[in-house]
This record gives C-alpha cells, sequence and structure tokens, in this order.
C-alpha cells in the first residue's frame, strides 16, 4: 500500500513513528463512495492518487466521479508556484488589486494550461475582463455564450462599463503621483465629460485598486533616467509643443505631436523615442499611448511633467 507524508512525498508502510504523518490514498476513495461524489477536481501532481482511488471505488461497487485535472501555476521566471518557496500569489493578494471578476476571468482561460500567476498580469486581466464584457450587447446566439462574461455573470454580464480602461488609470495614477480619489475623478471627468453616472460608479472601485497596485509595485520599481542629447531636445520641443495646445484637441493632434519632435530629432527607430519618454519622464521602460495620455491628463499638465523629468 501507497502512502504520503504530510508534504505529499511517498513513504513506505514500513516507516513507523517519529513525526511522519502517514495518509491513505484510499480516504479520496473512502469520501467519494460513502457521499455519493460524482466530481472532483485536481491538480496534474495528484493524477496518480485519482487513478487509484477511481480503482478502488469501481472496487467496492461504486462509481468513479468524472474528473479534472488542472496544470499547476507557474511564477514570472516559469518555476512552480510553491508555499515553501513563497513565490506564489493569494486570493487575498489578487482582490487587493482587483475584482473577484477579473480572477474569474483567469482561471476560466486554458485551465488544462500551466500558467503565469504573479501580480504584473493582474492589469491585462482586469481589462481583458472589461472588453468581454463591453462586447457581450453587441453578440448572440453561440457568440454570446463563448463570452467568459456570460459564465462569469452565469448569463447576465453588466450593462454599464467604466469609462476608461484600468491600465489608463493606473497611468494616470503613475504620472500625477495622486492617491487622492477625488483628483483621479476629476481627470476622468476632463477625459470623458459624457461620462454618465452609472459609469463613473462603476469606476468607483477601479480607483482604489489602481492606487493600491500603484503604491506596492509601480512606485517602488521607478527608475528614472537621465537623458541622452537627442532625447533632451525632443522633450524639449514636445513640451514646447504641448504648451501651446488647447485641452479640448483630439487625441490624435496629442499623439501627432510627440511623433514630430521624435522625427524631427530624426531617431533611426521611434520606438526608442517611446522608450526615451517612458524612462525619462515616467520611471519605467513601458509606459501609455502618449495621445490619450495627454488627453486626460492635460497638454499643459503634461508639458510640465516633462519638464520637470528634465530639471531632475
Amino acid at each position: 500500500m501507497v502512502y504520503e507524508d504530510e508534504d505529499g512525498s511517498r513513504v513506505t508502510s514500513s516507516v513507523k513513528g517519529g513525526a511522519v504523518k502517514l495518509q491513505w490514498k484510499a480516504d479520496w476513495a473512502g469520501r467519494w463512495y460513502a457521499l455519493g461524489v460524482d466530481y472532483e477536481m485536481a491538480g496534474e501532481d495528484l493524477t496518480e492518487s485519482v487513478r487509484l482511488s477511481n480503482r478502488i471505488v469501481a472496487a467496492l461497487g461504486g462509481t468513479p466521479p468524472s474528473g479534472f485535472n488542472y496544470q499547476l501555476f507557474l511564477d514570472e521566471n516559469g518555476n512552480k508556484i510553491s508555499k515553501t518557496k513563497g513565490n506564489g500569489l493569494t486570493i487575498d493578494e489578487w482582490l487587493r488589486y482587483a475584482a473577484p471578476e477579473s480572477l474569474s476571468l483567469y482561471n476560466f482561460h486554458q485551465p488544462k494550461k500551466a500558467k503565469k500567476l504573479y501580480f504584473d498580469v493582474i492589469p491585462k486581466t482586469v481589462d481583458d475582463y472589461w472588453q468581454h464584457v463591453t462586447k457581450y450587447p453587441e453578440q448572440e446566439g453561440a457568440k454570446a455564450v463563448d463570452n467568459p462574461a456570460w459564465h462569469i455573470h452565469q448569463g447576465t454580464p453588466p450593462a454599464v462599463t467604466p469609462p476608461v480602461s484600468f491600465g489608463l488609470l493606473m497611468n494616470i495614477v503613475d504620472a500625477s503621483g495622486t492617491s487622492d480619489p477625488a483628483v483621479l475623478r476629476g481627470f476622468v471627468a476632463k477625459y470623458r465629460p459624457d461620462a454618465s453616472l452609472e459609469e463613473m460608479t462603476v469606476l468607483e472601485p477601479l480607483l482604489g485598486y489602481a492606487i493600491n497596485y500603484f503604491e506596492d509595485f509601480v512606485k517602488p520599481k521607478k527608475v528614472f533616467r537621465a537623458p541622452s542629447d537627442m532625447e533632451r531636445a525632443a522633450l524639449e520641443q514636445l513640451a514646447g509643443a504641448l504648451e501651446g495646445l488647447g485641452a479640448d484637441e483630439a487625441e490624435d493632434v496629442y499623439q501627432t505631436a510627440v511623433f514630430d519632435a521624435g522625427k524631427a530629432q530624426e531617431f533611426e527607430n521611434l520606438r526608442d523615442w517611446f522608450r526615451g519618454i517612458y524612462e525619462v519622464v515616467f520611471g519605467q521602460s513601458e509606459g501609455p499611448r502618449m495621445g490619450p495620455f495627454i488627453k486626460i491628463y492635460g497638454p499643459k499638465e503634461t508639458a510640465a511633467l516633462i519638464k520637470s523629468a528634465l530639471a531632475r
């Protein structure tokens, strides 16, 4: 007979005494048989235990439950998550930075595939969730049922979505450096003046999540660097252009101003120009699409942000 110790490691029946806690795999089978369990999920590391338990239930004259074996979760480096190593992400930690529905979406996709589970996946999952909710009203029949939002909300997804994406909201928290929800509401209201009361209500919990994520993960990792001569010239030109633009311009106008500043300095690859903006002004290697960001943050405010970075 095969036994396991408290850590799930196999031990032989000859091991006696001491602190080793023996656990017979047939415990599963006994519970399944006695309680009439008809469905059981287990990680792939328990595949052999499930098979053995199924055989025991069948030998007792019962019907083994239907099962589902899922892959394990991995950390950002592709290593198995372990409580001992402390490289995991708990449910409570996820819920500090995002709503339960986003966690449901994370688990919904590809349940049989090993997935990376670490803090950086949370913001994207939040925006993916709201994208599914946004698409749902336009879908019918099988497409509607295939939408994860249908399953997460048992057929009745929310009818109202937030006026801005979670990613953009976090960029505003990042750039402004504020943890005041009232200030953030003001930015959003300026960007989306036609947002309804219902949409602003849906936005409310996202403000807290964005602030928590920024304070815990983004702010401690910020590393600002000095600009190169080419970057400094381009940033000075961009700041000057933004100071001459009004707050009511379209996003494309601001985006064009950013491109023009980079092209004027003849960057061989404009990606290098945008990376320079993010690393010099925002203190990170990636950042927001500049047109929408400037629209919501304000052209003159963005110009001041750039000048502050250049003077740093």
